[in-house]
Order: C-alpha cells, then structure tokens, then sequence
C-alpha cells in the first residue's frame, strides 16, 4: 500500500504535476470546429510567440502529439530534401534528432561532445566553416538526459555568422529560460504543452520563421506532420487541419494564465532554480553525487551518480521513493549509472524538502544509508 493517500508528485521532465485549476479545464468539452475553440487556439499561439518576442518575424504552428512529434514535423518541413545538417550530440535527445534526421533520408553531420560536456560554440562554427554545404544546425537547448544546458545565444550568433538556419529543441527549456529571437536568432524553435508550461502532454508547436516557413511548401514527408499545410489551414480558416487535442489546448491556456500571473519566465525560471538548489543540498547530504558541475547543470532536472553500493537496485529505490508519493526517473546515459529528478511542475522547494525526506527513508531501507552512497 502506498504510504501517501494522493496521486505522486512527478519528480521527471515531463509529463509533470500539474496544478488543480489546470487539471479542472479538461473538465468541459470542445467542439473542433467551435467559433470559441479556434478563438482559443489564436490566443495560445499569441501568448506562445509572445514569450519569446516572436512576433511579427515568426509564427506559431501547433500540432497534435508529443514533442518527439513537433521536432519531427520542424526537420521534415524546413529542411529540404537537399540540405544538410550539423547535429551537436551531447546526449540521448540529440541522438534522437540524428535518428529522425536519417529515418528522413536527410544528410547529416555529426558533431560529438562528452556527455557532461556542454557543446562548444567554436567547434560548431569550425565544422560550419570546414563544410559550406550545411545548411541547418539542429540544437538541443537543454539536454534533460543529463540536465546540462548548452550555450543557445553563442551558438546562435555563430551559426548567424556563418549564414545558416538554426533550428533549436527547446522541449525542456522553454519558458524556464530566458529565450529572445531579437537577441538570438533561430529558424524555428520547438517545444511542448506538458513542459516548463507545465500544462498536460499531447500538444507540441513550432515558433518557425514566416519566410522560412512560406518557403518551405511540399518539402515535408509527411501529410500529418506538414507544419506548412498545418499553418496554411489554419490561416485560412482558423480551425486545426485534423483532430485537435481540444483538453490539451484547454489547459494550456489555463496554465499559461498561471504563468503570467506567476512572473512569467523570470519568476518560473527562479522557482525551479529554488528547487534545483534544495534538492541537491539535500541529496549531497545524504551522501549522492550530481553528476555535472554546477556552472553546466540547469534547473530542469538533476542527474545523481547511483550509489557505488553491490545492493543498489534502480527498480527497488523507484518503488520505494513511489511508495511514499514521488516518481523520479532512472538515469539516460550510457556510460555510467545514474538517476534524475526533475525540477519542474507546479511544485515548490517545500515539495523537494519532502523529496529528499523519501530518497532518504528509501536509501535506509534498502540498507545504503548511513554513510554507503558515496561513489
């Protein structure tokens, strides 16, 4: 039985917990052709475009499915069947970029850096000038794999520079950190409603630049994931081309009234920051490691080093945890054991205090405290 009589705080990148009054704007059906509905979706796109200064240069195309659906429909429809693009990879969520990128037959070039290693602007613009048939970058803002945060602006400026497209995945980074497409310019830039909106999955969208993506007719592979089609529709006749996630919308709209009314990204981005800090004061007192350096880490999420101990268990600690009301996720890298927990969600530092109260009570249990974590 689990020791706490409510559902669990999700302590992951997403999906997250979500807020009471987010929760009750599912309660009320949508229709997909509604005067009311499509009213809605014109003032999320607004308010989404908004937060980055977006307007007039850009324009927000949503789309049905998660953020993996968006990033897929953003490479399928700006980048042409003849281009060709450089993918900085430090990480799980760039490696997945690489896989779509050659699921859609397009050329790639692939820039490694060290997992722990935030990529390096100077190498980007080096492989940029080494190769002048690029004609995109494909970025990953923060690498929730790990939880390190890559240097966007720079990057930005040198891929500008050097006259190519920037397109960014901004899945866990949007609205947390400050983004500003008059300070750094990108082609397009994708994120998600069940992110630092912290609204409920189900709907990704693409703040694409107008000319690009005007451009950009019958280049996609998909009918589905055509963000041109899905735009064109949508400008003319205000409604979804397809089925719209009509709770998803409903939702979000509420969540980002809870985020203005919050301070928007500065306010957002401190709260997170707050629990970023207290969790891992608390962690390392209890023995565990964060695996990057604080300078590299973001507060979206936090990867911890398992402990170096014969009796660790990832599925028993994760049970454990559960049973007392958080849900944390295990660990994406492929070289050393590790275990991550978010930051994100409409929870409070408060929240985390009673995080590290669960990691703490599960480790003793499991017989790995006192004094066994340390790698």
């Amino acid at each position: 039985m689990p020791l706490i009589d409510r559902d669990p705080l999700l302590l992951t990148p997403g999906p997250l917990t979500t807020s009471l009054r987010t929760k009750q704007a599912m309660l009320h059906d949508w229709g997909s052709w509604d005067a009311a509905f499509n009213r809605m979706t014109g003032q999320l796109c607004r308010q989404l475009l908004d937060i980055v200064h977006g307007a007039p240069s850009h324009v927000c195309v949503p789309l049905q499915g998660s953020g993996t659906f968006a990033v897929e429909a953003a490479l399928g429809t700006l980048v042409p069947r003849s281009g060709k693009v450089l993918v900085p990879d430090n990480g799980a969520y760039c490696a997945r970029i690489l896989h779509i990128l050659q699921v859609l037959d397009r050329a790639v070039v692939h820039l490694p850096f060290a997992e722990g290693q935030a990529m390096d602007a100077a190498a980007i613009g080096a492989a940029l000038q080494a190769d002048p048939a690029i004609t995109h970058v494909a970025l990953v803002h923060c690498e929730t794999g790990t939880g390190i945060v890559n240097p966007l602006q720079e990057i930005a400026a040198v891929v500008a520079a050097q006259g190519r497209a920037l397109i960014v995945d901004a899945m866990s980074s949007f609205g947390a950190l400050p983004i500003d497409v008059r300070a750094t310019p990108f082609e397009a830039l994708i994120a998600a409603s069940g992110k630092c909106l912290e609204g409920v999955p189900g709907m990704g969208f693409v703040l694409a630049r107008r000319e690009a993506l005007q451009a950009s007719a019958g280049q996609c592979h998909s009918l589905a994931l055509d963000l041109h089609a899905q735009w064109q529709y949508m400008e003319k006749t205000t409604q979804w081309r397809f089925t719209p996630p009509t709770h998803v919308v409903a939702a979000l709209v509420e969540a980002l009234q809870q985020y203005q009314a919050e301070g928007g990204q500065p306010a957002r981005g401190a709260r997170y920051a707050a629990n970023r800090e207290r969790l891992v004061q608390g962690l390392q007192a209890l023995g565990l490691r964060p695996l990057l350096d604080a300078a590299l880490q973001s507060p979206i999420i936090v990867t911890f080093h398992a402990p170096a101990h014969p009796q660790w268990s990832f599925p028993a600690f994760y049970e454990g945890v559960r049973q007392r009301g958080f849900i944390l996720y295990p660990g994406k890298l492929t070289q050393v054991e590790t275990f991550r927990v978010g930051c994100i969600g409409a929870i409070t530092p408060e929240d985390v205090d009673q995080v590290v109260h669960a990691i703490g009570a599960t480790l003793r249990q499991l017989g790995l405290l006192p004094g066994a974590c340390a790698a």
